[in-house]
């Protein structure tokens, strides 16, 4: 390899890698792949977190075509063979801090890393969702991909029009992220310790955020306590992890939400533009059908 090496790009370790040419064969953090698939950029394969089963979680896959995707699995048992089974050049991951890589046993990890480039981008709650989207953006661009023309200008008309109507809104409107946990527990999300959440409350959003204690990035509580934030629109994580939440048959909290607007919510958010405004515009036809009852 030369000073003057086709690709290069540093990470968010701070670490630079580079190659003769340019890496086509892409394996991917499913979170990763989805978005660089927005950008044109097609991963050779995808794997999964602890969170995740044998097939691909269609909550955080977007449009990546999975019928010529590789799914290799998820979680510390994947081994470095099974992740390198398609001979990958290059491997996104991503870390929520400390360049640690989330969703693989560290030992597998640091295999991984001897045998093959692994880029990693932080998604963690320090970072704002824009510069994470910047930092997908340009390890995309590195790639060969390209942005979709048009979607840096829908995404800010996504922006303007979710900021008029959250100011539109009456008063006492209420809106609650959470994840159900089952017939019994709820966890309720803590705005300001959510990227994406952060970006509602900046444009008007009225989110709930629970009492202090417990977790950092959650407050569980039983369904009870859930229900009595009666929310007017309800945030609902949909990752194949989560109860989905028409299942949950606490009366209180059916009682509670008879009415309310539900929003499909993936806590992994895809970093692309176009995902981003896509999730805008639910939360604010959400908010325009609950100002309207």
């Amino acid at each position: 390899m030369t000073e003057q090496s086709a690709w290069r790009f540093a990470d968010d370790r701070g670490q630079l890698l580079a190659a003769e040419r340019r890496p086509s064969r892409v394996l991917a953090y499913v979170q990763a792949g989805a978005t660089l698939w927005d950008y044109g950029v097609r991963p050779e394969g995808i794997f999964g977190s602890g969170h995740d089963g044998t097939a691909p979680d269609r909550a955080k896959t977007g449009t990546l075509p999975l019928d010529t995707v590789d799914y290799r699995g998820a979680g510390v048992d994947l081994d470095v063979e099974t992740l390198l089974r398609g001979r990958p050049d290059l491997v996104v991951a991503v870390s929520y801090g400390h360049g640690q890589v989330y969703g693989l046993d560290p030992d597998a990890a640091k295999q991984l890393e001897e045998r093959v480039p692994v880029a990693v981008i932080d998604v963690g709650q320090a970072r704002t969702l824009d510069r994470t989207a910047e930092r997908f953006a340009e390890l995309a661009r590195s790639l060969g991909g390209e942005p979709v023309p048009g979607v840096a200008e829908d995404l800010e008309a996504a922006r303007e029009r979710l900021r008029a109507v959250a100011e539109a809104v009456p008063d006492g409107r209420r809106v609650v992220a959470l994840s159900p946990a089952g017939q019994e527990q709820a966890h309720i999300a803590r705005p300001p310790m959510w990227p994406e959440l952060r970006v509602l409350a900046e444009l008007g959003v009225d989110l709930v955020s629970p009492a202090g204690g417990g977790g950092v990035n959650w407050s569980t509580t039983d369904w009870g306590r859930a229900a009595e934030f009666r929310p007017d629109v309800v945030l609902a994580d949909v990752r194949s992890n989560a109860t989905p939440l028409g299942e949950i048959g606490a009366p209180e909290w059916r009682a509670a939400t008879e009415a309310a607007w539900i929003v499909p919510w993936n806590p992994e958010p895809l970093c692309s533009p176009q995902a981003h405004a896509r999730f805008l515009a639910l939360v604010a036809d959400a908010l325009e059908g609950a100002r309207s009852d």
